[in-house]
């Protein structure tokens, strides 16, 4: 490991908003303190609670801050290097209503209670194309939310992946789930929303590669089993390179 991993990941630890709990302390039942006291002993005050699932490097909990100070924003991710740049950049904002938490998606329950949060972004997930319990946006996953969300809690998915896009549609449309936005062409259909218009480090990849970005907003109400769609979906052909063949590729022409 690099020693500027190292000295971000030594960073972490002494910033006042990032927390992290191992997946070992995790099943050894260690609680996490914070657990349906985040507006209480964190935050300090009422206001909603969102999330960015995988936010990498934090654009979107730190952006959407900045315009809502009457909400709290919470990043979560695994991988604390690139985490490590939002939460630097909040603090040096002087952000209150930013945090951050490292730790695996599949371990959100252990961090909020029953209702604790309103609304949770998915910002260019890998859109995990040959494992369904991976997708962020599967039945899987939504089980996972709904005990933490509010009823009808609020889903955003914005993504460069049709795959994705449309898996998440179909779930969305199979469950019977309110879709309030949709669209495949963000940008050329709706240019003038500010929250849109936050651009991730991915994001900003794909856009100049020519690639149109699509975003779904829904909501997730709480009951009866969830269902998969049975469809099939042609895979993100792009994606299919590794990550040095895809920035070679010139997807504007």
């Amino acid at each position: 490991m690099g020693k500027n991993k190292l000295k971000k990941f030594a960073d972490m630890d002494r910033l006042p908003h990032v927390f992290q709990l191992s997946y070992n302390e995790i099943m050894k039942g260690e609680q996490f303190p914070m657990k349906g006291k985040w507006n209480s002993e964190f935050f300090k005050n009422d206001n909603p609670i969102v999330l960015e699932l995988g936010c990498g490097k934090g654009e979107y909990a730190v952006g959407l801050a900045e315009q809502f100070p009457n909400k709290n924003f919470i990043g979560i991710d695994i991988k604390g290097a690139r985490m490590w740049t939002g939460a630097t950049d909040s603090l040096e904002k002087g952000l209150s209503n930013v945090a951050f938490i490292r730790t695996g998606i599949n371990a959100i329950e252990h961090f909020f209670a029953q209702g604790e949060v309103s609304e949770i972004w998915i910002t260019f997930a890998d859109p995990q194309m040959k494992k369904l319990n991976k997708r962020l946006t599967s039945t899987y996953f939504l089980s996972l939310y709904r005990k933490i969300l509010v009823t009808n809690g609020m889903i955003h998915l914005k993504s460069d992946s049709n795959f994705l896009y449309t898996y998440t549609s179909a779930v969305a449309s199979c469950n019977n789930f309110p879709i309030e936005v949709q669209t495949e062409d963000l940008y050329n259909e709706i240019s003038d929303d500010p929250i849109l218009g936050i651009k991730t480090y991915y994001e900003r990849q794909w856009l100049a590669r020519g690639i149109a970005i699509r975003y779904l907003r829904f909501r997730l109400p709480q009951g009866s089993a969830l269902i998969e769609p049975d469809i099939e979906i042609p895979y993100d052909e792009y994606r299919s390179f590794g990550r040095q063949k895809r920035s070679e590729l010139d997807l504007g022409k």
